[in-house]
């Protein structure tokens, strides 16, 4: 999978690196995970380990601060979000995207699976609908 995947190192001494540290917050619920430095900077899309476990960064905000006639990255946040079934996912048009593309109710998203069970499985899920004339619809219907 071409995914950007980022680790976080908690900061043990202050002269480590010239970044500031990033604070990563859950985004449902809203939740602060930590504040560390990243290896890299990842963008929307990629994915960052912390803590044992996968999140997908949602988006980043960098504040800036006026200093000695510069501005300076003060502060970066990653909103996150956690990854539950990395397995569930397809390439459509060179970007992967969650859940079943079979299904008419597919967002076509990297962040969420559908509009009616965004957080569960598609494998068994009862509101499953073919997409009428669709190539894949044929091939779902042999497999369920």
């Amino acid at each position: 999978m071409p995914k950007q995947s980022v680790t976080a190192m908690h900061k043990s001494h202050p002269t480590e690196s010239s970044a500031p540290l990033t604070e990563v917050i859950l985004s449902h619920p809203q939740t602060v995970l930590g504040n560390v430095h990243l290896e890299g900077m990842p963008q929307p899309g990629a994915h960052i380990n912390l803590q044992g476990k996968t999140y997908l960064v949602l988006e980043r905000h960098h504040r800036y601060q006026y200093k000695a006639g510069r501005y300076r990255l003060s502060r970066i946040r990653l909103y996150v979000q956690l990854v539950q079934d990395v397995a569930e996912k397809s390439l459509v048009n060179g970007r992967w995207v969650l859940g079943d593309i079979t299904c008419r109710y597919n967002a076509r998203s990297e962040l969420v699976r559908c509009a009616v069970n965004p957080s569960g499985s598609c494998s068994q899920c009862r509101f499953y609908e073919p997409i009428a004339g669709h190539s894949y619809a044929a091939e779902k219907s042999q497999r369920g």
